[in-house]
């Protein structure tokens, strides 16, 4: 875990300095290393910051390791940074990725079962009482919505109440790739004045997988080429489930959902 931990750390402190961050004189932990603890918290220990700051609370590491109260405060603080390292790197994966070609796909957290949806504390509110098709259940909490690119490197995401439709989320994507690019989806996705307004735009071609009713079917090489490059968003949403606990535990809405960006963006440090 050694190597882990460094390279972390020279990546988050690489980009400090590149942005020319100026850090509080006072502070006996640099922002670099609340970053590095965060993000070991994320890749090692489930999101429980305090097992990583008892692991990295140690003279060969971080000397001056914060108290858990100190540490949340100054993580909140800088989260504004954990996004820019997120866009550095998916720039990285967007010139990486030659052919141009990416997917978009949605997944959802849940904060808590369903049964314990009445006494949920972090939302109170229907919008995040979601469906989930494929494993026809309902779910209390938010949905990921996540665009990757031909071999699974995430390069745009962002949050949503569990409820909001895919084919709804369309209108909040960034879509800030390069023009020229496919994008491959499901059906959920299927919106034929988008389509058009993204081409005319942007120059992107977004296609998803048609329904029976369609009146724009794709060609047979098309529906091969969406089955197989849609399997690449699948599967970097099972790596990033994967990382994640069986509940995180967050004290607020804006805590959960920093933890979860923090998978998110975990996850595209592992493709380094």
């Amino acid at each position: 875990m050694d190597d882990q931990i460094i390279a972390v750390f020279c990546l988050c402190d690489d980009l400090l300095k590149a942005m020319r961050h100026q850090e509080d004189p006072q502070c006996h932990m640099g922002d670099a290393e609340v970053m590095t603890t965060a993000l070991i918290a994320v890749l090692e220990y489930g999101g429980n910051f305090e097992k990583a700051c008892r692991t990295l609370d140690a003279p060969h590491y971080i000397p001056r390791m914060l108290d858990a109260s100190r540490f949340n405060r100054r993580l909140h603080r800088i989260k504004s940074m954990f996004l820019t390292l997120f866009h550095v790197l998916a720039e990285v994966w967007k010139d990486l990725n030659a052919d141009a070609i990416y997917s978009l796909d949605s997944f959802p957290i849940a904060v808590c079962d369903n049964i314990r949806i009445s006494r949920a504390k972090i939302y109170h509110d229907n919008r995040y009482r979601g469906y989930i098709p494929s494993k026809r259940r309902y779910f209390y909490g938010v949905k990921v919505h996540l665009i990757v690119t031909a071999t699974g490197q995430p390069v745009e995401f962002f949050l949503t109440p569990g409820s909001l439709g895919d084919v709804k989320a369309l209108e909040l994507f960034d879509f800030d790739l390069p023009p020229g690019s496919t994008l491959y989806a499901d059906r959920a996705y299927n919106d034929y004045q988008a389509e058009d307004e993204l081409l005319a735009s942007a120059q992107l071609e977004l296609q998803p997988m048609r329904k029976k009713n369609s009146t724009r079917p794709f060609p047979p090489y098309i529906r091969y080429l969406q089955h197989h490059y849609r399997k690449r968003v699948e599967t970097a949403g099972s790596l990033i489930e994967r990382l994640l606990p069986k509940s995180i535990h967050a004290a607020t809405a804006t805590g959960f959902e920093l933890k979860v960006a923090l998978f998110v963006l975990a996850s595209s440090i592992n493709c380094l």
